[in-house]
Formats: structure tokens, C-alpha cells, sequence
């Protein structure tokens, strides 16, 4: 995946046994799903910035995330609507690229945003028109559970099976860690055998001066709300 999607090979490990396994999951949703909140999570540091701004993420972010024997290489992707432009048609057709050549996919919800609009509506259209042509394991991840009562919960999840077969559904909240140990342990055991791609110590895929440019983007979308021409 690293060749195809950045020109830059990982390096190698040596191979700890038969039961190592590596893969990536790319993680998809509408904007301001909770997306790179998530990666944070799972990954047990801050790899991916959040701010609260409709496509924070542009450049392809990396989080590497263990478990076991097993490495998690997760991929944070822009978020998916309806696009006006061709900047908006651009990212979200890189984040189906992503999730096509992932090894699982796990579609974020905003349970919270899903609860004011009264279900799953028209938008998160976008991706349940191009979910089945994506031939990966799909798993669904209701975010943000801790802003909404369970019964509405459990009709949220009632009605994602109605619109796609996914193979699990997780209900967690990226924020204060509610159920986020639960989806680590699926995917530590989902992904693929193999020899781990990235060394023990990596977190992520980005270089020092990428990293710190991506900190001070993160910190004038959230301190400039009235200067930044953000639209």
C-alpha cells in the first residue's frame, strides 16, 4: 500500500513467529465522523489532528497500531459527501482508492448526528451508493455513543443492517475510549497473517517536518475562526 500510495517503501521486520499478522484498514465516514479522533485511539498517541472543520485530513495519514502479535496499519481517509468541486470530487475519490486497496474497511458513523437526524440520512448517501463496489470486509463503527441514549442506539444499528451487509457493528465513543479495546481485538485478529511491514517503535507513516506542519494547520484552524477564509 505505502508503494502505491506514497512512492515510499516500509521498512522491514524480521518475522516473530507464525502467528504475526499485519494489515491495513481504512477508515471512511462522512466528515466530522470522528475518523482521525479514532486513529488516535487505537493508536495510543496523537498521529492524526482533529479539528472540529469539514476535511481536516487532505494528505494520507498512517497510524500503526499493535496488538498481540498482531500490527494495524490504519489509514485515515477525507471525509465522503456529495462533492460541488473538483477539489471535493478529488478527495473524496482518494479516500475510495484508499479503502479499495485496504485489506478491511470500517465505515465511522456519527451516532450523535445520525440521532438529530432522526436515522441515516441523506448525508451519508454518498457512501452507501458506492459501499458495494468496494470488495473488502466492511465493518460498521457507530462513534460518539456516549451523546446519545441506547434505545436510539439500538435503532441506529437496526437500521445499518438494512442498508449494507456489514461484517461486524461496534458501538464506541473515539473520545472517552468506551468500546475502542473491543474493535482493537477484531482488528488485531482480522487482518491478514504476515510479517510486520513497520518497527516496533513507528506510529506513523509521517516524517518529523510533515508531522509538525500538520500540528500548526491544526492549530490555526482552531484558533483563527474569523480570520481563515475556511469554506
Amino acid at each position: 500500500y505505502c508503494a502505491r500510495g506514497s512512492g515510499r517503501l516500509p521498512p522491514m521486520t524480521e518475522a516473530k513467529g507464525d502467528d504475526q499478522r499485519c494489515g491495513f484498514v481504512a477508515l471512511i465516514g462522512a466528515p466530522n465522523s470522528g475518523k482521525s479522533t479514532l486513529i488516535n485511539a487505537l493508536v495510543g498517541a496523537k498521529v492524526a489532528i482533529v479539528t472540529q472543520k469539514a476535511q481536516t485530513t487532505r494528505a494520507p495519514v498512517l497510524g500503526i497500531a499493535f496488538e498481540g502479535a498482531s500490527q494495524i496499519i490504519l489509514v485515515d481517509t477525507p471525509g465522503i459527501f456529495q462533492p460541488k468541486r473538483r477539489l471535493d470530487r478529488a478527495m473524496s475519490g482518494a479516500a475510495w482508492t484508499r479503502a479499495a486497496e485496504a485489506d478491511l474497511v470500517a465505515l465511522v458513523i456519527d451516532a450523535e448526528r445520525a440521532h438529530t437526524a432522526r436515522g441515516l440520512d441523506a448525508w451519508l448517501d454518498p457512501v452507501f451508493e458506492t459501499l458495494p463496489t468496494i470488495k473488502r470486509p466492511v465493518i460498521a463503527v457507530l462513534n460518539k455513543i456516549d451523546l446519545v441514549a441506547r434505545p436510539e442506539l439500538l435503532h441506529l444499528a437496526a437500521d445499518l443492517s438494512t442498508r449494507h451487509a456489514f461484517a461486524r457493528t461496534f458501538m464506541i465513543s473515539a473520545l472517552n475510549g468506551d468500546g475502542v479495546p473491543d474493535l482493537k481485538t477484531y482488528l488485531a485478529e482480522t487482518v491478514p497473517p504476515g510479517p510486520w511491514l513497520y518497527p516496533e517503535d513507528q506510529l506513523t507513516d509521517a516524517p518529523l517536518r510533515q508531522a509538525a506542519a500538520e500540528i500548526t494547520r491544526e492549530k490555526l484552524f482552531l484558533r483563527l475562526h474569523d480570520e481563515l477564509p475556511y469554506s
